[in-house]
């Protein structure tokens, strides 16, 4: 049987998608590799909150942003043609956040709802108690890597992977499919009941973002989430 040829398209998506994936693997195993160290610095508040912010911003920038950031530059692609636009902003935020109902009823439900804290990492306290200019540097950094990027990561590797396989049910996504499960297995996991209902509900949450933006053609439902529900409560 003759190997079917791919096209020039579907090298340079091949290239793109591994490019994504050699980056984040290496950054994650970096962080995972410096473990308890890196843990043990960021929290450590004897230390400047400066270093500490920018190394915590740039293991997470190297798993969640650095991937497609490099390949964009590489391929000349703009941010904003992957749904970053004002058409159906609404409608794709309003999606979004209905996707994440299930997670949100599993956190309050289980008991680990401590309060609404927007993008709250393990610095943040510090950062906030820096005092102007350098907490609202600090914060605009947090919005911007654990906010921005966290989300509309996710929105160009499903782009990647659904232009590279197209599937013929428009609600079956390869690339949201993917993406799904590597929020998953990138996460804590636990096999006990509550921890196989956070698995089923964030795996909804990301898939069902994923399929608004492909549905509204815009983005800024990913991002909303990932600022306001993910990283808040």
């Amino acid at each position: 049987m003759t190997k079917k040829k791919l096209t020039m398209e579907q090298k340079r998506l091949d290239r793109d998608i591994w490019i994504i994936a050699l980056v984040t693997l290496g950054a994650f195993f970096c962080y995972a590799a410096a473990g308890d160290w890196l843990v043990n610095f960021v929290t450590d508040s004897n230390i400047s909150i400066i270093p500490r912010l920018l190394l915590n911003a740039g293991v997470q920038f190297g798993i969640a942003g650095l991937g497609i950031t490099v390949v964009c530059l590489l391929r000349k692609e703009k941010f904003s043609q992957f749904g970053l636009t004002k058409r159906n902003m609404g409608k794709s935020i309003t999606g979004s956040v209905i996707c994440f109902i299930p997670s949100i009823c599993y956190i309050f439900v289980s008991g680990q709802f401590t309060g609404y804290h927007p993008f709250s990492i393990l610095v943040t306290n510090d950062v906030i108690a820096s005092g102007i200019p350098l907490s609202i540097l600090g914060m605009a950094l947090i919005v911007v890597v654990w906010g921005f990027f966290e989300g509309f990561n996710y929105v160009v590797i499903c782009d990647k992977i659904n232009r590279r396989y197209p599937a013929a049910n428009q609600w079956l996504d390869y690339g949201a499919i993917t993406c799904a499960i590597f929020c998953v297995l990138f996460h804590p996991l636990s096999i006990s009941f509550w921890g196989i209902i956070e698995i089923v509900t964030t795996f909804i949450a990301i898939y069902g973002m994923l399929i608004v933006k492909k549905k509204t053609g815009n983005a800024w439902g990913c991002v909303f989430v990932f600022c306001f529900i993910w990283n808040a409560i």
